[in-house]
């Protein structure tokens, strides 16, 4: 199996406690895929600074694709991020030569040549997404918790699998929302509930599921994946059930290290 993912990567950066890392929601999704055993590729550009090359350098050594993974001249995006309790809090954002990525004709022939296409809200793949599904490709969104965002509604008829964090628990709300995206055009649309665990439907049924007992350290990377694990559920032919216990699984081992993936 053959996974692509398109879009942000960025330096998580907690100043006061002097640690950071390489990361990006496509980023931590795609590593976690690769740790799974699946072929990955990153569509992508960082910058030419001492962050860019460690990007390119973490991406290479955890062994993905990275012959799309371009350089431009000009800073790596940067998050500033600081802990609340076992909680991440995001600071500012500078953006660097994300502002101006471009993903091009190579990129989108590229990307459509894999068994599955991820994305997320802020990869800013959004306008490629409409010529990669041409082509055939799957394609996974994570949409956060911007349940309201504009692309909720302007990707929907290219995503086969959408996925949305909810900061309330299984209510009538969340149900109607994944039926309603289901019912246009979704093979699956999830919904994840932090440690509520998770819910999905297909278009026939709920399923439900809880999450795995952990010592949380920190919750980055949760979402990213729980993502991955679905995924490889999903792409391995698991029961829907399975695939979200799958997710939760890796979830689970995740946030019990500060890291955005298991070394």
């Amino acid at each position: 199996m053959k996974v692509a993912v398109i879009g942000d990567n960025c330096i998580d950066l907690y100043e006061r406690l002097g640690i950071q890392y390489p990361t990006g929601n496509v980023v931590d999704t795609g590593v976690n895929l690769k740790k799974l055993g699946f072929d990955t590729s990153i569509i992508s550009t960082t910058g030419n600074d001492y962050y860019g090359k460690w990007m390119m350098d973490t991406l290479r050594d955890e062994g993905l694709d990275i012959s799309h993974l371009k350089v431009a001249e000009g800073m790596t995006a940067i998050t500033y991020m600081d802990m609340k309790g076992l909680d991440r809090v995001h600071g500012d954002y500078v953006e660097g030569v994300l502002e101006n990525i471009i993903f091009d004709d190579d990129d989108i022939v590229f990307a459509a040549n894999h068994d599955l296409v991820h994305t997320a809200l802020w990869g800013k793949a959004e306008n490629v997404l409409p010529k990669i599904k041409a082509l055939g490709a799957t394609v996974s969104f994570d949409y956060a918790d911007r349940l309201t965002h504009e692309l909720v509604e302007s990707t929907l008829l290219y995503v086969d699998y959408g996925f949305y964090s909810y900061h309330k628990s299984r209510d009538s709300f969340i149900e109607d929302f994944l039926k309603d995206k289901v019912s246009r055009g979704m093979k699956i649309a999830i919904a994840t509930f932090g440690e509520k665990g998770s819910l999905a439907w297909d278009g026939k049924q709920f399923y439900e599921y809880g999450i795995f007992p952990s010592t949380v350290v920190n919750t980055v990377g949760a979402g990213d994946s729980f993502i991955a694990g679905f995924l490889f559920g999903i792409l391995n032919q698991y029961t829907i059930d399975k695939a979200l216990e799958s997710g939760a699984c890796l979830a689970a081992k995740v946030v019990s290290v500060f890291e955005p993936w298991v070394k």
